[in-house]
């Protein structure tokens, strides 16, 4: 049996990702903070219906030593670094624990690798935030780099010291350059969440009025469910490359609200407000992905397409929020 181990397991990446791998016959094993498992029960709801069919480890990844035992413990055959401190207006905020987190936990995920499961496959989970200000329309594995955040930066730090460790070491590891993936698992300060769950309550009378920042930011969106999957199928080939995963279609935020009241038979004119506050210090316009490369060498496609992850999410929400 292959053994799979997951930083960020609790996240909602890691839980479709765990779900995947276990449908799939691995033994999955999950790093996460000793405080998610003393609260299990807000901490770790994603991984409710899967707590008798994976095994997690408490561990930091904050400290090489605790990565050190784990993977002397569990001595895994893929390994998927998921988690980062991946909110990317709050890198605003504390700029310091961004690049603390994100930079130092890669690094030392990537030293234990080496010293540990060497013959082991890992994958790093960039971001499509680290071609920031874009250099050109759409983005490909070979546009340069143009992070306007702090996570853009540290994601940026990562996908360098994964490559590097890769030619310098012989090792097999790759970075997933995945654009906005989003799910009814995802967090509620993410856009879209907060979008999909405003339209719930304000459907329930429980808000008014939904502040959201600039509208006509434009993103690549796509669904968590098929982004793991590419995830997979990248530590599955003969040799270490780097991906771009995206839908390859661009929306607005105006256009997520647009969809996202309509399906609840709302008019989000009525209910949202653009608040200057909410505004990016550096803002990212347009994000745009080329997944040709993908396509061609992984043979990998998305599956569920704009329309229907709002719908998804919108009626998981209504569903959540019908009783409140």
């Amino acid at each position: 049996m292959k053994k799979a181990l997951i930083s960020g397991i609790t996240g909602q990446d890691g839980s479709y990702l765990a779900e995947l791998l276990h449908g799939k016959g691995y033994g999955v094993y999950g790093i996460v903070r000793r405080v998610a498992l003393e609260d299990q029960a807000n901490r770790m709801n994603r991984l409710a219906h899967l707590s008798d069919k994976i095994r997690l480890i408490p561990g930091c990844l904050e400290t090489y030593p605790s990565l050190y035992k784990i993977f002397n413990q569990v001595q895994p055959d893929e390994i998927y670094h998921l988690a980062a401190q991946s909110y990317v207006s709050y890198s605003f905020e504390d700029e310091f624990s961004t690049l603390n987190t994100n930079i130092n936990g890669t690094h030392f995920m990537l030293s234990a690798f080496k010293d540990l499961a060497p013959s082991a496959k890992f994958y790093f989970a960039a971001s499509s935030e680290m071609f920031g200000k874009v250099h050109e329309v759409p983005q490909n594995e070979s546009t340069p780099f143009h992070p306007r955040s702090a996570y853009g930066i540290s994601k940026v730090a990562g996908f360098d010291l994964t490559r590097n460790y890769r030619e310098a070491y012989g090792l097999f590891a790759v970075n997933g350059i995945l654009y906005n993936h989003e799910s009814e698992r995802r967090g509620f300060e993410f856009v879209t969440r907060k979008i999909s769950s405003h339209v719930a309550m304000i459907k329930y009378g429980l808000r008014d009025r939904l502040e959201l920042g600039n509208l006509d930011a434009k993103r690549d969106w796509g669904h968590s469910k098929d982004y793991v999957r590419a995830m997979w199928m990248m530590l599955q080939q003969e040799k270490p490359d780097d991906f771009v995963i995206c839908s390859e279609e661009t929306h607005t935020v105006r256009e997520f609200c647009e969809r996202a009241f309509s399906i609840a038979g709302l008019d989000y004119r009525n209910y949202v407000v653009s608040k200057p506050e909410f505004y990016r210090p550096a803002e990212v316009d347009i994000l745009l992905g080329n997944c040709s490369k993908a396509k061609k060498i992984l043979g990998w496609r998305p599956e569920i397409g704009f329309d229907m992850l709002i719908e998804m999410m919108v009626k998981s929400d209504l569903e959540r929020f019908k009783s409140k």
